[in-house]
């Protein structure tokens, strides 16, 4: 049977606010395919002829939509080639969500670190958990931590809590078999993209077995950054919490 093509834009304008712009309105209804699955990471969406003649719009419209899209990096334009949706297993977005740079050198030139994986369990969140993942106090999580080493310092602990039911399956075992970046792993098993994030940075002394396991001192300073990680529509997917060696890297934002 013959797909039933959605109805015309103008269609949906009951959705949205009545002064949304039409290219507004289109994006959403791309962000739905994108949401759905319909488009998975990697994969190219249909060309703007296509959109257009889908959405009943002028091309125009739909180029607007996906610039904003592509602004946004859900979306990746290739010349000659077409927009694909974006995925962390591209190269020059793995580092999108890590700006912690050695001294000597750009994000990625000291190659993929080294990843240890110390555990991946099941527990219940609390109240704070629970706030930042938009869940219930008690409801499950799966918790992990993990250390990231350059040359064999350990550099980065990271401390991760994920929603259980989305990522149901996920073991300590999976994660260390699997050799990308993890959110590449979270798109391709748990059909989870993250797609924006916010941090919260401060300082703080290395103990409670931080030290231990940075091999530092103990009080040595280290910089804590504080993530929660949004896929589609603002939901919250991870809190991550990571403890920074600052002694032979830095922290690198561009801004602007």
């Amino acid at each position: 049977m013959a797909a039933i093509p959605p109805p015309p834009a103008e269609d949906f304008a009951g959705a949205t606010p009545a002064f949304s712009p039409l290219y507004q309105q289109i994006k959403g209804l791309i962000l739905q395919s994108l949401q759905s699955g319909e488009w998975k990471p990697g994969e190219a969406i249909p060309s703007e002829m296509d959109l257009a003649a889908r959405y009943r719009v002028s091309q125009g419209t739909v180029r607007k939509a996906i610039d904003e899209l592509a602004t946004d990096n859900l979306v990746v334009r290739r010349q000659g080639k077409g927009t694909f949706v974006a995925t962390h297993a591209e190269q020059h977005v793995q580092f999108r969500f890590l700006k912690l740079v050695p001294d000597s050198g750009m994000p990625g030139s000291e190659g993929p670190a080294q990843r240890d994986i110390i555990g991946c369990r099941r527990s219940r969140a609390s109240a704070e958990i629970a706030r930042a993942l938009a869940l219930r106090t008690g409801e499950a999580v799966l918790q992990a931590r993990r250390v990231l080493s350059y040359a064999g310092v350990p550099t980065i602990i990271e401390d991760l809590w994920l929603p259980a039911t989305p990522f149901k399956g996920l073991t300590a075992e999976r994660l260390s078999k699997y050799q990308g970046p993890m959110y590449a792993l979270f798109e391709t098993e748990f059909n989870v993209r993250m797609v924006r994030a916010d941090e919260k940075i401060r300082a703080l002394p290395a103990a409670g077995g931080l030290e231990v396991l940075l091999k530092v001192e103990k009080n040595t300073p280290l910089l804590s950054v504080e993530r929660i990680a949004y896929t589609y529509n603002d939901v919250p997917m991870e809190l991550r919490r990571g403890y920074y060696r600052t002694d032979t890297h830095h922290y690198h934002n561009t801004l602007g």
